[in-house]
């Protein structure tokens, strides 16, 4: 049996959908094949409709995130890196991040990101159709999206457009939440919110694990961080990712040094990680590891516009030291090595002990406290 019923049955089953739940009806009640194509991508896995429809109901109607975008759908070759654009997120995760944005009877919201529609379906379905305002800056996209909740009966506003600048003429909003992950928050969020919430995932390139959890009040928003969440990136701002070979070059020209802290020590821990992230902005990481049985390991990092990189050599055992090697204008093993020490200077706090607050200034990452500004 592959229908909504499922679904439900699933996410009840791993207790994202409780019987007292608000948003049971919206999963029973929206078809999600309304919202997908008929070729899908997930895991590495193709589901393809006209070949096996039996499977790719099965898919649909799965606890599973779903590309639906590659290469925001351009063809690049078959030898180009293989990068999504767009999908209808896991349910479990879309729950989360509804629970989370705590939607009331009545509340308007603007959905950062309408990627399928799935999700602007959800709300309608709570909601109204008038209360919902989606965006997506794929023409495209925002056009699927709409015949999608067309087909589905819904008939929110939808936009084509920078969502990151918000949608004033709706404003204001009680809820703001984005699909897409922001190594900022918008102040446009918080200007059309003011007495609201807003709910994003939050990063940038080396750690873009969590949600910001923001209420809104006199013109700033303040909250802190939760959750596990994997999410693209913001199209203006990406994160990162690609294939060595388009990021590597002058690979004899790196600068060789050692270093005292192992590499793993700073990937392996996502607490760090996150800590890096704010002190390291627009670069990524990868972790190469051998596949002879060394457990042996290189930890690569790359800067988003390709001026530079680094890498950070593990071997196992009592070592004093590591090899590293860096290249261009950023040293970026200095970069992270530099804000792993402040982390451990302020007690290797975890993430959860971490908060944000968005005023006309920029965004401030404190800890503990929003006195405490790091």
């Amino acid at each position: 049996m592959s229908t909504p019923a499922r679904l439900v049955q699933i996410l009840a089953n791993k207790g994202s959908l409780p019987p007292d739940s608000p948003w049971r009806d919206a999963v029973q009640g929206v078809l999600r094949e309304h919202f997908l194509p008929d070729t899908l991508e997930t895991d590495g896995r193709t589901y393809d409709r006209t070949k096996n429809p039996e499977k790719w109901a099965w898919a649909v109607y799965a606890d599973l995130p779903l590309v639906t975008q590659i290469n925001e759908g351009a063809d690049l070759g078959e030898d180009a890196y293989q990068r999504p654009t767009s999908s209808s997120s896991m349910p479990t995760i879309m729950l989360e991040m509804l629970e989370l944005l705590d939607v009331r009877d009545g509340h308007t919201v603007f959905e950062a990101g309408a990627g399928t529609g799935y999700n602007a379906a959800w709300l309608c379905h709570r909601l109204g159709s008038g209360h919902v305002t989606t965006m997506d800056i794929d023409p495209h996209i925002a056009e699927q999206a709409e015949d999608n909740l067309a087909r589905a009966g819904f008939t929110p506003r939808v936009l084509c457009g920078n969502a990151e600048g918000g949608w004033p003429k709706g404003a204001p909003y009680d809820r703001v939440m984005a699909t897409y992950t922001v190594p900022e928050i918008p102040y446009a969020w918080v200007e059309q919110a003011p007495r609201g919430r807003i709910v994003a995932p939050w990063g940038g390139g080396m750690f873009h694990y969590s949600f910001a959890v923001l209420d809104v009040a006199d013109g700033r928003a303040c909250g802190r961080f939760t959750g596990n969440p994997a999410f693209m990136h913001t199209r203006s701002r990406p994160g990162g990712g690609g294939r060595l070979k388009d990021f590597l070059h002058h690979a004899d020209d790196g600068q060789p040094s050692r270093t005292a802290l192992s590499p793993l020590d700073v990937t392996s821990d996502y607490d760090a990680l996150f800590y890096v992230d704010v002190s390291v902005p627009g670069a990524w990481h990868f972790v190469g590891k051998a596949r002879d049985g060394s457990d042996e390991a290189t930890v690569w990092l790359f800067s988003h516009d390709k001026s530079s990189w680094a890498t950070a050599e593990y071997v196992p055992g009592d070592h004093a030291d590591y090899e590293v090697e860096q290249y261009g204008p950023r040293r970026l093993w200095d970069e992270v090595e530099a804000a792993y020490r402040r982390w451990e200077g302020y007690g290797r706090p975890a993430r959860d002990r971490a908060g944000l607050t968005v005023d006309r200034a920029g965004q401030h990452l404190w800890l503990d406290s929003p006195d405490n500004i790091i």
